[in-house]
């Protein structure tokens, strides 16, 4: 059974910047990419970040681009989400994904998920 276990987030002012860390273990799944969502208050997950595993190619949301960074680290099978110059509008519980079909901005193409963590920017 692969497990997503993540970490970081919390309480942060505007302006700040949070980590958000998601380890991968388990069996051998499909390693393509990995990700991270946002919880909408419409309760959807909308699509922040995605990076390729081999090649490192990375995809963002225009809402982040050039405030968010998605790293990975092979030897931890770990993603990474930098945030910074974070806004309130960047609240929200943030999902890591995995496994992965071909789109990676749907939230349905993500087979692997995370628990979840929140992030909380106050004005």
């Amino acid at each position: 059974q692969v497990q997503l276990v993540q970490s970081g987030g919390g309480l942060v002012q505007a302006g700040g910047s949070l980590r958000l860390s998601c380890a991968a273990s388990g069996r051998t799944f499909n390693h393509y990419a990995m990700g991270w969502f946002r919880l909408s208050p419409e309760k959807e997950r909308n699509f922040v970040a995605a990076i390729r595993w081999i090649g490192g190619d990375t995809y963002y949301a225009d809402s982040v681009k050039g405030r968010f960074t998605i790293s990975k680290d092979h030897s931890k099978n770990t993603v990474y989400l930098e945030m910074h110059d974070l806004k309130p509008d960047d609240t929200g519980v943030y999902y890591c994904a995995a496994d992965p079909g071909s789109d990676y901005y749907s939230v349905y193409d993500w087979h692997l998920w995370g628990q979840g963590t929140q992030v909380t920017v106050s004005s």
